[in-house]
């Protein structure tokens, strides 16, 4: 055992009493979270237009702060994009994280010197939660990479701009520098698909240990790989044994990793976010995600049956039920307030709270009321390949509401990296195991209002032309597992 995976695992151990400190205590840490986050914001613009000095708890808070997305809270950002002091947060922020907006373009989410700090540290006990369970740290010793944006910043009316994973680049901490790759200069290439190529030739012949990023893009990676030395990732790198992503459910691309990979590999689901990081894998054999309730972020949570009300009930972590869809809303000191990112969440834990990501509060599909959301078309998908050698390299769903004959029907796009034998009987799996989550779209199915999903084959690397055609290709970015319109759907290639 060498030093640093000794060292390692002593601080797993030091971080792992630390979060039971506040696990055990779920209420009233997020009750501190809240009134710590009152205090330092009160004297804001935002604080002083919203009554924050009559604020005592999550009630009061309720009552003096809506719910608003980016558009929602944009007046007050954009004053902080001027250079404006003590709008949103006080001082200015530290960075402006930018992600792609939707009826306003861009978005400049705030990052602070309170908020950032937690970042670092979540993805850091993330790792340390994977070695106090399991023992197992000598992966510290190799070689490690992570795929991400750019860390090229630009300048913002003296604020630093740029994505999530590129401003997270500046703060690997000193022990993991000799470790890390790829270069500096590989990391600054802005075209992915360079960036890629010269990812696998700085890594080729490296002793790598960690691989993370988002699945769809680890596998552009490890498929070069693989074509350039004709062997699977996991005899190219030998002591590959541990990854780590986040962004996507890793579920429905697991057999092809495998396949690529030649074997199974232990991995760490993550869920963070230019607006916080939110969740971590802390367990390799209990479902779920940890909710990280003392990083800064005060947690409400709205049922997703009731969002579209007048004046929906926010529950908050004492309230929250097992099961339950709710949309996700956040309060952080990076100064979003009573924010909605648009994701959407279950609870399959209450002791500790642990959430699995079931979609995103714009992405469903409920063209005939049905309201079909992004965990149960993954979930179905992922069952329906069980034991068939089914391969998927990617997916996306859309209603078809006007077929050319017959009755309308939920369409699947998929990219397959091994095809089913019998496609329409692998639909028949996909829709029944759809039907038994969804009471809503076994109803309109049994009522002949919809008849049975069809799947359209992409052509191989379909979704990616997609992506670039759209300015989207790699990063952070994501591709929606499913639209209620045909924005997607009529873009794709598909398989003659």
């Amino acid at each position: 055992m060498s030093i640093k995976s000794f060292g390692a695992k002593v601080f797993a151990s030091i971080i792992h009493k630390k979060t039971q400190k506040w696990l055990k205590n779920p209420v009233e840490t997020q009750a501190k979270v809240l009134a710590d986050l009152i205090e330092q914001a009160k004297h804001t613009a935002f604080g002083q237009d919203h009554a924050f000095n009559v604020i005592v708890d999550a009630k009061s808070f309720a009552q003096q702060v809506p719910i608003r997305d980016y558009e929602g809270l944009k007046p007050y950002v954009d004053r902080v994009v001027k250079g404006e002091e003590d709008v949103l947060w006080k001082g200015k922020p530290l960075y402006f994280a930018k992600t792609s907006g939707t009826t306003s373009g861009a978005k400049y989410i705030p990052l602070t010197k309170e908020s950032m700090p937690y970042h670092i540290e979540a993805a850091r006990n993330a790792i340390l939660a994977y070695v106090h369970e399991t023992g197992i740290a000598d992966f510290v010793d190799g070689k490690m990479i992570f795929l991400q944006g750019s860390p090229i910043l630009e300048q913002k009316n003296g604020i630093n701009l740029g994505r999530l994973s590129g401003i997270v680049a500046h703060y690997v901490p000193a022990y993991l520098q000799k470790n890390r790759l790829p270069s500096w200069e590989t990391n600054c290439i802005e075209d992915w698909e360079t960036k890629v190529d010269a990812i696998v030739e700085e890594t080729v012949q490296e002793d790598m240990t960690v691989i993370s990023g988002i699945p769809s893009w680890v596998q552009m990676y490890f498929e070069r790989l693989k074509a350039r030395e004709g062997k699977g990732v996991g005899a190219i790198f030998k002591k590959f044994n541990l990854f780590i992503y986040g962004g996507v459910n890793y579920e429905p691309y697991r057999a092809k990793f495998e396949q690529l990979i030649g074997r199974k590999v232990p991995s760490i689901e993550l869920f963070p976010a230019s607006e916080g990081f939110f969740a971590y894998q802390d367990s390799q054999t209990e479902k779920g995600l940890l909710l990280l309730l003392n990083a800064g972020i005060f947690y409400e949570f709205i049922k997703v049956e009731e969002f579209f009300a007048a004046n929906p009930r926010r529950y908050t972590i004492g309230e929250v039920e097992l099961g339950v869809n709710y949309v996700l809303i956040i309060s952080t000191n990076a100064g979003l307030w009573g924010y909605n990112i648009g994701d959407t969440v279950q609870f399959v834990s209450l002791k500790p709270h642990r959430i699995v990501v079931s979609g995103r509060i714009k992405h469903f599909i409920s063209a005939f009321g049905e309201h079909v959301i992004g965990k149960e078309v993954e979930t179905a998908l992922q069952q329906a390949m069980e034991g068939t050698g089914v391969q998927v390299n990617e997916f996306t769903v859309a209603p078809q509401i006007t077929p050319a004959d017959g009755l309308p029907y939920h369409e699947w796009f998929i990219e397959f990296g091994q095809a089913p034998e019998d496609m329409e009987a692998f639909a028949l799996r996909i829709d029944e195991a759809l039907r038994k989550q969804n009471v809503y779209y076994d109803d309109l199915i049994v009522g002949k209002v919809l008849r049975t999903l069809v799947i359209r084959s992409v052509e191989k690397d379909g979704f990616q032309a997609y992506m670039k055609s759209i300015g989207k290709l790699g990063g952070q970015n994501k591709l929606p597992r499913l639209s209620n319109d045909r924005s997607i759907a009529d873009q794709l290639k598909i398989e003659e």
